[in-house]
Formats: C-alpha cells, structure tokens, sequence
C-alpha cells in the first residue's frame, strides 16, 4: 500500500467542531455519518467500562452513501470489505488532526475480483477528500 492513500489535513476547528461541520457537509452530497452516536470514541469507551484519558479526543466517523452503495452491494457482496469509509479526527499536539485511508484501483483488484468496483470506489474516495477539504 502506498503513503499516498493515506490522506493528512488538519484543521483550526475543535474535533467535535470539525465531525459537527463535516457531517452538514457529507449531507449535502447524499452521505450520511452511520455511527452519529458512537463517533466520540472517549465516550464509546468509556460507556463500555474503559478508562481514557481526560484529553482523549477521537471521532472515528463512519459515512455511508446508501443511494449507491446498496446497488453496489447487491450487484456484488464481495465489495463490502472495502465498503465502510472512516474518517478519523483527533487532537495531536494541540491540533486537531484528520486522517483518511483509501486504496488506489491495483489494491482494490487484489481484494475484489471485480472489473467495475475500483473506478467506483476511487471515485468515492475523491469525494470523501473534497468534502473533508470543505469542511476544514
């Protein structure tokens, strides 16, 4: 996997400010955040009896675009091991960081046998980095 799919930015905003703005942006363009609820990963844990850190601050944002991906997945359920898409925010050094990984189309032919997915997905995965840019 290459460095390249990592994706860096950082923003002036608080992490919950950055997954609040964010999540009006993802809306917009037909995505929803799947996991709303149990983003704030310092309070899923805590709910779940582990202790963190008072300045613990991580968002673990799921999105989800339903209008295409359950005609992806019916078409071929073999492409949910690349479906969920996670955008992670956090506090570094006093800086709110935010990190994306995505897979170039040579990776995604290794996991999926599937001539139509990987130019799909890149697509997506260009999406979901303008909409954090639009956010930031």
């Amino acid at each position: 996997m290459e460095q390249a799919n990592v994706y860096v930015a950082e923003t002036g905003k608080s992490v919950a400010g950055f997954a609040s703005d964010f999540k009006a942006v993802v809306q917009k363009y037909g995505f929803i955040v799947n996991n709303a609820d149990t983003m704030n990963m310092a309070q899923t844990f805590s709910a779940h009896g582990a202790e963190v850190a008072d300045d613990f601050d991580l968002h673990m944002i799921q999105l989800c675009k339903p209008a295409k991906a359950a005609p992806s997945l019916s078409a071929n359920p073999e492409r949910a091991i690349l479906m969920p898409k996670f955008v992670m925010v956090f506090s570094k050094g006093g800086v709110t960081q935010i990190r994306y990984m995505s897979y170039a189309e040579a990776d995604i032919l290794t996991v999926v046998d599937d001539d139509v997915f990987p130019g799909s997905l890149t697509e997506t995965f260009a999406k979901i980095r303008s909409m954090i840019d639009e956010a930031i």
